[in-house]
This record gives structure tokens, C-alpha cells and sequence, in this order.
């Protein structure tokens, strides 16, 4: 199916209903589906369709309507605000407000790049009431639509994670033969134990800064999704992390995977802390003894 749109100064264009739904209810669909992740809401499959189905026939219908346009805008903003509120999952006022906010600055950023994209291939518009028609290629809309999202989507994953290490990271002093000041992560997910006393984790860098040639106390056996591996056990004489003081923590030798984070404590040293624990799940031993 096509129709002819004329804009106002009389010029006209063919603009064929199917593709024009198709395009702007997948482009409303990748902003709705970021909006959720920037607010870390759970993506719902159907009301995603569903919003993005509702995005796609506004922009059918809007065009039909001959709306002044000081009438058109808020129109807009309204019919956007729609598609957030289809999609947000959440029967609370708050996380339908960051929705609809990150879905219209993703609206405006993503409409920028688009509009960059079509002025530099030589796009033609015709312009109507409040809306514009453009003949831009496919191929380019797609491009950059799909170039944006997943670049949106890799800075939340990053702002995100960021966040959260900041949430579970803690300031610590560490008394070995030197004593030493470092930002250390609580981990729920480290259980390890060494003759039935919690054992933290020390980067190699760490450890050799901390311990020097000093003679370990045992060694312990750590698994992880890279295998496992044997590590040796040092005992440092005071562990201050948190409020609390730990005589004589026990400490193996690992890879924390976290950059600027050279300690990963013990979730038995983090209960009764007032840490945010950052579960990394890649932790659990056995212990070896001597």
C-alpha cells in the first residue's frame, strides 16, 4: 500500500504505509528498549511489541490529521509519552517518569544523528504540518540507528557496572610488612576458607607490594570459570575495611578482575559491614591445608 503526501508548497511524495509502520516501530523499539536499560528496568517481550506496534501506527496517523502546528508538538510529546508508559513494567509513578525522560532525550539524541546522517548524503524533505517526510535511503536510517543502540547499550553496561563497583567498593588499610592503603570490593561470592578462617583475595601486583619474599603461611586450592589453580596463603597482622577490625586476615594470591581494585574481601568479613556487596559469582575453594 502507498499514498501521496504533499507538503505545503505543493511538492509531493510516495511513501508506502508497510514500510513506513515497519521502520518506525522497530527505530521506537530500540529507544523504548534502551530507555528501560538506562533505567534498569526489566524488558517485558510484549509490552516491548506492543509499544513498539503503537509507535509505528502514530506515525501513520499523525500525518493524516491536519494539526496546526503549535497543536502538533504536544500531540508528539504525548503519543511518546504513550509508548513509554506501554512499555515501562513497573505499576510505581517514578520509573514510568525516568522512562518517558530517557526515552525522549534518546528520541532527540537518536533524531540529531538521523538528521546529520540525511544532510550529509543530500536528503530531500518535504515538509508539512509540524512532521517531516524525507527520502533518505533505507540502508542509512538503519545504519545509524543500529550504530547508536548498540553504542548506548555498551555506555549503559559500562555506567552501570561502573556504578556498581562503586556501590560495593570500601577503603581498607592492610598491616603486613608494609602497611598499605587500598579501595577493596565486598564480594558475596567469595566463600573462600582456609582451615576454617575466611581467606581474601590479593591481586599478584598486590601481594608482592604487600608481602615481598615473606614465607606463606599454606596454600589453597581456588576454582573459577578459568579453571583452578593452587594459590599461597598470607597472613597480614591487621585488616582495617569498613569500621571493623580484622587481627591477623588471611589473604591468597588471585586475579580480582576489577580494574584499581587490587583486594576482594571475604562475604564472611562483609557481614555486618555497611558494604554493598558486588556479587562476581567466580569464587568458591577447597581447602588444602599443609
Amino acid at each position: 500500500m502507498r499514498k501521496r503526501c504533499y507538503a505545503a508548497g505543493g511538492g509531493g511524495m510516495t511513501v508506502y504505509i508497510e514500510y513506513a509502520f515497519a521502520e518506525n516501530a522497530l527505530l521506537d523499539g530500540l529507544l523504548l528498549y534502551l530507555a528501560l536499560r538506562c533505567a534498569r528496568l526489566r524488558v517485558s517481550g510484549w509490552r516491548l511489541a506492543l509499544a513498539s506496534a503503537a509507535g509505528g501506527a502514530q506515525s501513520l496517523l499523525f500525518p493524516v490529521f491536519s494539526l496546526p502546528v503549535w497543536l502538533s508538538y504536544p500531540v508528539k510529546f504525548l503519543g511518546g509519552a504513550l509508548i513509554a508508559v506501554i512499555g515501562c513494567p513497573s505499576r510505581r509513578l517514578k520509573p514510568h517518569l525516568w522512562v518517558c525522560a530517557a526515552f525522549f532525550l534518546l528520541t532527540f539524541a537518536l533524531g540529531g544523528l538521523l538528521a546529520a546522517v540525511s544532510s550529509f548524503f543530500g536528503a530531500e524533505f518535504a515538509e508539512g504540518r509540524g512532521f517531516l517526510v524525507g527520502r533518505t535511503p533505507v540502508v542509512f536510517v538503519l545504519a545509524a540507528a543500529f550504530g547508536f543502540f548498540f553504542g548506548m547499550a555498551a555506555l549503559f553496561r559500562l555506567v552501570h557496572r561502573r556504578r556498581a563497583v562503586a556501590r560495593a567498593s570500601v577503603p581498607c588499610v592492610i598491616e603486613g610488612r608494609r602497611t598499605v592503603h587500598w579501595d577493596a570490593l565486598y564480594d558475596s561470592g567469595n566463600l573462600l576458607f582456609f582451615r576454617g578462617e575466611p581467606v581474601s583475595v590479593l591481586t599478584p601486583v598486590a601481594a608482592l607490594a604487600l608481602f615481598g619474599g615473606a614465607k606463606p603461611v599454606g596454600r589453597i586450592t581456588m576454582r573459577s570459570a578459568g579453571g583452578e589453580k593452587t594459590s599461597p596463603v598470607f597472613r597480614v597482622k591487621k585488616l582495617t575495611a569498613g569500621g571493623k577490625v580484622w587481627e591477623g586476615a588471611l589473604f591468597a594470591v588471585g586475579e580480582v578482575g576489577i580494574p584499581d581494585r587490587p583486594v576482594l574481601l571475604n562475604a564472611m568479613l562483609w557481614e555486618g559491614t555497611d558494604g554493598d556487596p558486588c556479587r562476581s559469582e567466580k569464587l568458591a575453594a577447597k581447602d588444602q591445608g599443609d
